[in-house]
């Protein structure tokens, strides 16, 4: 029995192991980061991706000037007295001027400004608890895909017209990144120019996407049957393109955001 009940309690160890090892903070997958040079000046509402439920944001204002940017955090709880931009140990080592305090705006909720290297790049935080008078480490994720297309430099995105494609059909590399992580497309993927306007077949690795949004346009699937297949515009080339797929595999249909990043650097003729 003794012996049973050993092996019992090792298993148990190592899932809490394994369990550990999965929660990384806020997804990356296949994401190519954003840095401050690539996007216009200006001020823009963002998505904000927290590691912990703990560390909720419920608005997010990013201000971009001259390549550099801050974000203006609102925090959805008051139990943070100070953050810093990197690992609780260098937190705890720091001096307390280099520490960011929060501000507390008319509504009466906390807002932090902190710098921000890059978009869709995770970026430590530690965060001090006042309850607990201690620090945590938190992750954060300033997503490329809640900016409107607008925001992005001529630099970030690569076009048609700078590849000086002719009309005809090509082969590129694609990934798709967000969601859950698990769908996949197929790449390389089937694109074919026309009057200076790019259009790519898009086949996801399921069948059950019955509708993509790109840039406010509509596509429908071009098939009945088997795995989820449509032509979508390409707005760029290099550069996190955002769509919404909407899924039939949950109970209710249900909008997922995804990215798609067309690598210029593969194209190759039909």
């Amino acid at each position: 029995m003794r012996k049973k009940a050993g092996i019992l309690l090792l298993l148990w160890m190592v899932t809490q192991v394994c369990i550990s090892c999965a929660k990384v903070g806020p997804e990356e997958d296949a994401v190519v980061p954003i840095y401050g040079s690539n996007v216009k000046d200006g001020v823009y509402e963002v998505t904000v991706d927290s590691s912990s439920s703990m560390f909720r944001i419920t608005d997010c204002e990013l201000n971009v000037e001259n390549g550099d940017m801050t974000a203006v955090m609102t925090m959805g709880g008051t139990g943070y007295r100070y953050l810093y931009m990197g690992s609780k140990e260098q937190a705890a080592n720091a001096a307390e001027e280099s520490y960011i305090t929060y501000e507390e705006n008319a509504d009466g909720a906390h807002t932090f400004t902190v710098p921000v290297e890059a978009l869709d790049l995770g970026i430590s935080c530690a965060a001090f608890s006042k309850k607990k008078e201690t620090w945590y480490d938190r992750t954060l994720l300033f997503r490329g895909d809640s900016l409107p297309q607008e925001a992005f430099g001529q630099d970030m995105i690569t076009t048609v017209e700078d590849l000086g494609l002719t009309d005809g059909t090509y082969w590129i590399a694609v990934t798709l990144a967000g969601g859950s992580g698990k769908t996949k497309v197929e790449s390389p993927a089937k694109l074919v120019v026309q009057d200076g306007r790019a259009l790519a077949t898009v086949v996801f690795g399921s069948p059950n996407y019955d509708y993509v949004l790109v840039d406010g346009e509509r596509c429908e699937p071009t098939n009945t049957e088997g795995n989820s297949t449509f032509m979508i515009p390409v707005m760029g080339f290099d550069w996190n393109m955002p769509i919404t797929a909407d899924t039939t595999a949950m109970s209710t249909p249900h909008e997922i955001d995804y990215t798609l990043y067309f690598d210029s650097a593969t194209i190759k003729g039909d």
